[in-house]
């Protein structure tokens, strides 16, 4: 070769778009790249923007990969620079061609540092050039393996909302009903992701599970059995059985990939998976409902999520009918009922279902805080067979010692009262009969 290096200018187009908005993935074929071609790794470095597009560098001896990609455009730009002859950057521009699944791809090949146009210096004392540098500066330019931004991003509409994480996924598998994905992020801990909505993360799933949870067996006072639909993540059944009075809790969740990702990564939410009161079963909890006797429980939780895929079926009038009939006399009924700002048509419909099975005196919303749920304000109804009602009933003495001993992080007997006071735009939406 008459030059100091090649370098191939590239662009894939047609590119899978999902694949071209996973840092790790696209980081793991860029490293693959290097290596088919025979490079030697010094590190790497990689960016996701929010809410799309990866910029990232391998650092190789023989120069470097450097790449941005567009997904909504399904396009990608490569940059490859190799010194010497022992480095083929045709065979790393083949490789990321199908790693990404282009249609089709182009690359323009330019010799760079032509030999005869140089002259090299000879005889260099290398000892008399170097220069002394300090400690800090030695130890700000030590290399480094990875440094990667890399965001997970929930789309809604036309809104989103990004967390940044620390790179590889946890758990990422596809079972017969949704994607289920585990991220370790910086800001919330882990998070657990089903069809790439956030479900919960450690640092704000109390807000959901205690409110779900304490609100209507505060309310009754004398709670034997409850019966949870979904919940696979465990955060729901941890907190019922906070409640000693409790003799037995049904799971019903469709889906064992989450049950298992929770065991494996989330055990701060599963750690009651295993409790000698819990009863779980995985199967279709519409099935369940549909099938089970007359008054069989005091508390039916429907823990689902959004209405779409396996979930949708929970959101019907049929299954809230069963679910009443499954009460006992003086049971109670709790749903999550989704965020009022993003989805009032499904929040208007549901409560619409449980006055016309329940009666209009007899369903109460409720809010809760949950800072990575679309627009942070998140709502709950609260359904009662009998004549609980979540304000009167309420032993909030009880509720104190209760909050007290469990060290809640969320509820408390001041939350539980100002819950149910909702905001004006909200009242409108569900009681304005227009």
């Amino acid at each position: 070769m008459n030059a100091l290096g090649r370098h191939i200018l590239v662009e894939y187009y047609d590119c899978s778009e999902s694949i071209l908005n996973d840092v790790p993935l696209i980081e793991d074929s860029m490293l693959a790249a290097a290596q088919k071609a025979g490079a030697t790794i010094i590190n790497s470095t990689f960016h996701h923007f929010s809410p799309f597009g990866v910029s990232g560098v391998v650092v190789i001896e023989e120069s470097h990969l450097a790449i941005h990609t567009w997904p909504e455009y399904g396009y990608a730009a490569v940059d490859i620079f190799t010194c010497g002859e022992t480095v083929d950057p045709w065979i790393a521009y083949r490789f990321l061609k199908e790693a990404f699944k282009a249609g089709n791809g182009s690359a323009m090949e330019m010799q760079r540092g032509t030999l005869d146009l140089l002259k090299k210096t000879e005889n260099i004392d290398w000892e008399a050039e170097r220069v002394e540098h300090t400690p800090e500066l030695d130890e700000r330019k030590r290399p480094i393996k990875s440094n990667r931004q890399i965001w997970f991003t929930e789309r809604n509409d036309d809104t989103a909302m990004s967390l940044r994480h620390k790179g590889d996924l946890l758990f990422k598998g596809q079972s017969p009903f949704q994607k289920v994905e585990v991220y370790d992020t910086y800001a919330y801990g882990k998070l657990l992701a089903l069809d790439g909505l956030i479900m919960c993360t450690e640092r704000d799933e109390y807000g959901y599970h205690e409110m779900i949870t304490h609100v209507p067996v505060l309310s009754h006072g004398n709670m034997k059995r409850a019966l949870v639909i979904g919940g696979g993540d465990g955060g729901t059944v941890r907190e019922l059985l906070r409640h000693e009075s409790i003799d037995e809790v049904v799971m019903v969740e469709i889906d064992a990939m989450v049950v298992e990702a929770a065991q494996l990564h989330l055990p701060s939410f599963s750690s009651a998976l295993n409790h000698p009161k819990l009863k779980l079963l995985i199967e279709d909890g519409i099935e369940y409902v549909k099938n089970s006797e007359d008054e069989a429980f005091d508390l039916v939780i429907v823990d689902s999520t959004d209405p779409i895929g396996p979930a949708e079926g929970l959101f019907s009038h049929e299954f809230y009918k069963h679910v009443y009939r499954i009460l006992t006399a003086n049971g109670i009924s709790v749903s999550q009922s989704e965020s009022p700002y993003y989805a009032p048509k499904v929040q208007k419909e549901l409560y619409q279902c449980f006055q016309d099975i329940w009666g209009r005196e007899s369903v109460f919303p409720y809010l809760a805080f949950i800072p990575t749920y679309p627009s942070g304000m998140w709502s709950f109804s609260f359904s009662t067979k009998g004549d609980i009602h979540p304000l009167n009933s309420v032993d909030l003495e009880r509720s104190k010692l209760f909050t007290e001993k469990h060290d809640l992080q969320y509820y408390n007997p001041e939350i539980h009262k100002a819950a149910f006071a909702l905001p004006g735009f909200m009242r409108q939406l569900l009681f304005n009969n227009k």
